[in-house]
Formats: structure tokens, C-alpha cells, sequence
């Protein structure tokens, strides 16, 4: 019977994976074991944004020592999932996340992972339907993958997924294609809204009848409450992340989500942590916010310009970007609602969730 692990390590940089070092070196976690890697890095979580370049390069660097074969053979075996930006209080950090098998144990339902990758895109393919349709066959791989049958008992879906360089249009070019913009921050989030609606088109959430390429990024109506999509310069595929509850595993993890209706919606955190057994009467105690394993969210500004009838200034601020305003905002609810501030807030929720809001989930360690 397989049980999921989930660890939390802190980083002092990018480069830094003294902290997975220890997990393996004190034999809390073996390499082979380690199926998918989240991390926060502190950079601005735009195009140029090359710490979570560096962050996977020294993750898969440190994984083929441990593993005793190439960086290349890492990369095929583990998503490394790394989203950029910790504004505000957010800490960079790590999550570990490991199947070990083991003896068969009593309980209906635990915390089950599932990964799987698409083939690498084309550029003139990235926020288009090719995108939609690849990642939700990917999603499906996954959940068969971590045996979830059922799409309702998915409570969450990270993919990360590719952006636009000025190199890879004229790469499309010198083809004769085209490719969704020419403007490459823009096409983080063509590439966000293509992988999310793959997600919801793979959970029953979004119908195939109402996709097609001109949906992407201009139908607010479609979203998804269980995505999360990251863009990144680091790689050409999507890597997708299945995360549910689901019969057949065995541990003390489970995993609860809501949806956020815009950036305070902090109701929506406490609605999860009251689905996971916990007593919210306002910010956990330091003894159950050491039981919250990870809180994984979405932050958008709303397109409106604002927050519950109230003006924001966050998509006209020329200095800083608006999906770092959100990520500060969001991280800073959030905090407040847990007692900590090693939070995986990702910015960017292109149909994830409703225009200003985004989904929140949080795997706790049950008590025992």
C-alpha cells in the first residue's frame, strides 16, 4: 500500500538544497522515493526570473548524486515545480513530496500523488488548444497514476508549464508559424490559462464544447477550482502534479480545498482547515500550524480594479508587477490564517478560479 510523504524545507537561495540533503542523509526520505518537488524562489516571478532555473538545475544536480545517474534521467522521473516571487512575508522554501510503499493499513481514504508530463510543445503550440488537450490527458495519466478514479476526489493540480522567449517566436517563425503573442510576459499567461483548462477539462469541470482557441485567456467564465498553473523559462512541457484523497493509501496526510472568491477571502482558508479537522476560531496555535504541511493558493488582481466594491491599485502600478502585488496580498491572508509564512502562494490564475480569486488547498497531518 503506498503512503505520500510531504516535507517542508526551508532555503537560504536558490541554489540551496542542503535541506533536501539532510531529509535523505538522515534517512527520513530515500532519492528514489521523491516523486515531485514544489519551491518558492525569491525572484520576480516573470520572464526573466531565472532563480527557479537555478533552483532546478541544483535540485537535479543534487537528485542524480543521490541517485547515482544523469541530470537528464532526474528530469524525466521527478517534477520540479518552481514558482518564482515570495513578496511581502512569504519564506522560499521546499516541498517533498514521496510515495513509499509499504504493508497495507486500516483507514478509508489518505493523501495521494500522481505525476506525469506532456511531450514538449512547439512554440506556436503554447496557449493554444494543443496545450489544453496535452495537459488534460497528462492529468489523466496522473490520477491513474496515484489510482484516483474519481475526479471529485482531486483536490488539487500543479502544472508547470512554458512561456514565449523573443528566440522561440523567431524559432516559430523561421517555420512559418505563428505563435499566441509576441509579447512574452503575456505569454506566461496564455500558457497559465491553456494548462488550467486542460485541468478543468480533465476533472469534468469545463466542457469540450465550450474550448477553443480563442477561449483561452478571454473566457472568464471558464475556470477551474482545483488548478494551479506556473510559467517558467526552464523548460518546453507541461509537469503536472495530481493531488487528492484517495483509497489505497496509507499515512496520517490528507488534503482539503476551497476556492478564494477574490484576495481577503480568508473564509475560504478556514472552510479547508475546518474540512481537515481543525478547530478555527482564528489563527492556528503554533501546535496546529506545525500540523499544516503546506497551504498551495493562486493570487490574481481583479480585472475591475476591485475588492469587494473598493479600488485596488494593483494592475496600474507601472514599478511592480501586478502578480507580485497579489502574491504580497494573498501570502499575507494566508499567513495571518495559518501562523506561518512558508506558504506556496503562485501568482498568475488565469481560469483558476473566479477573476480575482483563485483556488486554496492545504494538506495537514491528521492528529493521531
Amino acid at each position: 500500500m503506498p503512503q505520500c510523504l510531504v516535507f517542508r524545507v526551508p532555503t537560504r537561495h536558490p541554489a540551496d538544497v542542503s535541506g533536501l540533503r539532510g531529509l535523505i542523509a538522515e534517512g527520513a526520505v530515500a532519492a528514489g522515493e521523491i516523486v515531485a518537488i514544489f519551491g518558492k524562489t525569491e525572484g520576480n516571478g516573470c520572464v526573466n526570473d531565472f532563480t527557479r532555473q537555478l533552483s532546478v538545475m541544483a535540485l537535479e544536480a543534487a537528485l542524480a548524486d543521490e541517485l547515482r545517474c544523469t541530470q537528464a534521467e532526474v528530469a524525466a522521473r521527478i517534477a520540479l515545480v518552481m514558482s518564482g516571487g515570495t513578496e511581502g512575508g512569504l519564506s522560499p522554501h521546499l516541498l517533498v513530496l514521496a510515495r513509499r510503499e509499504g504493508p497495507a493499513a486500516p483507514g478509508d481514504t489518505a493523501l495521494a500523488v500522481g505525476t506525469a508530463f506532456t511531450p514538449d510543445f512547439l512554440p506556436e503550440e503554447i496557449g493554444r488548444m494543443a496545450q489544453v488537450e496535452a495537459t488534460a490527458a497528462a492529468v489523466a495519466a496522473a490520477m491513474k497514476g496515484a489510482g484516483i478514479a474519481d475526479p471529485d476526489a482531486v483536490h488539487f493540480v500543479q502544472v508547470k508549464c512554458p512561456l514565449l522567449t523573443s528566440a522561440r517566436i523567431a524559432e516559430a517563425a523561421s517555420r512559418g508559424h505563428g505563435v499566441v503573442s509576441h509579447d512574452t510576459y503575456a505569454s506566461m499567461g496564455f500558457s497559465r490559462g491553456a494548462s488550467a483548462l486542460g485541468i478543468g477539462l480533465a476533472l469534468g469541470e469545463i466542457a469540450r464544447a465550450d474550448l477553443d482557441d480563442h477561449a483561452i485567456g478571454h473566457r472568464a467564465d471558464l475556470w477551474s477550482g482545483r488548478a494551479s498553473a506556473s510559467a517558467g523559462i526552464e523548460l518546453m512541457r507541461n509537469e503536472v502534479i495530481v493531488l487528492g484523497n484517495a483509497p489505497g493509501w496509507s499515512g496520517s496526510y490528507r488534503i482539503a480545498h476551497r476556492v478564494m472568491r477574490d484576495g481577503i477571502d480568508v473564509s475560504a482558508i478556514q472552510g479547508a482547515l475546518a474540512d481537515l479537522g481543525f478547530s478555527v476560531t482564528g489563527q492556528l496555535s503554533p501546535e496546529d500550524s506545525e500540523r499544516v504541511v503546506a497551504l498551495l493558493a493562486k493570487a490574481e488582481p481583479s480585472h475591475d480594479g476591485l475588492i469587494r466594491g473598493r479600488r485596488h491599485i494593483m494592475n496600474d502600478d507601472s514599478d511592480i508587477n501586478a502578480t507580485r502585488h497579489a502574491r504580497a496580498l494573498v501570502g499575507g491572508v494566508a499567513a495571518a490564517a495559518i501562523g506561518r509564512t512558508d506558504l506556496f502562494v503562485s501568482g498568475g490564475a488565469e481560469h483558476q478560479g473566479p477573476d480575482g480569486g483563485g483556488p486554496v488547498a492545504i494538506i495537514a497531518r491528521l492528529e493521531t
